[in-house]
């Protein structure tokens, strides 16, 4: 799993030492030498597991797409960012939440069934 492209469609195979990368970054961390870059590409579709080649002079709309399953690979990459924020909806919008200390609690909500003076009368 990449963890600078969350959601990675293929995984291409480097051609400078044949292991397999979701993005540039990732074969930037976990190796020591350059990206040797090349115009023929060989990709691994995540959803069907196949391997398929593509020419990046030649590459068209229809290239676009995983010649096996059809799975759209290029599409706009989805990248983690940080963020600081408060799990939950806005109180101020939806307030069913929240318990008014101010307001009576209603009688019929008060009995449980586990209460044994309401039942005692019809036990054996």
């Amino acid at each position: 799993m990449c963890k600078h492209v969350l959601n990675a469609q293929v995984s291409i195979r480097s051609p400078c030492c044949r292991k397999w990368f979701d993005c540039i970054e990732c074969h930037g961390e976990s190796e020591t030498h350059p990206l040797l870059q090349k115009l023929d590409l060989i990709f691994a579709c995540k959803k069907c597991k196949k391997c398929f080649r593509k020419d990046a002079k030649e590459f068209e709309e229809a290239d676009e797409y995983c010649p096996h399953c059809d799975n759209h690979f290029v599409i706009d990459a989805v990248t983690p960012k940080a963020a600081i924020s408060v799990e939950g909806a806005d109180a101020r919008v939806d307030n069913r939440m929240l318990r008014d200390d101010r307001a009576k609690p209603d009688a019929k909500f008060d009995v449980t069934i586990f209460d044994p003076d309401l039942d005692a009368d019809k036990l054996g």
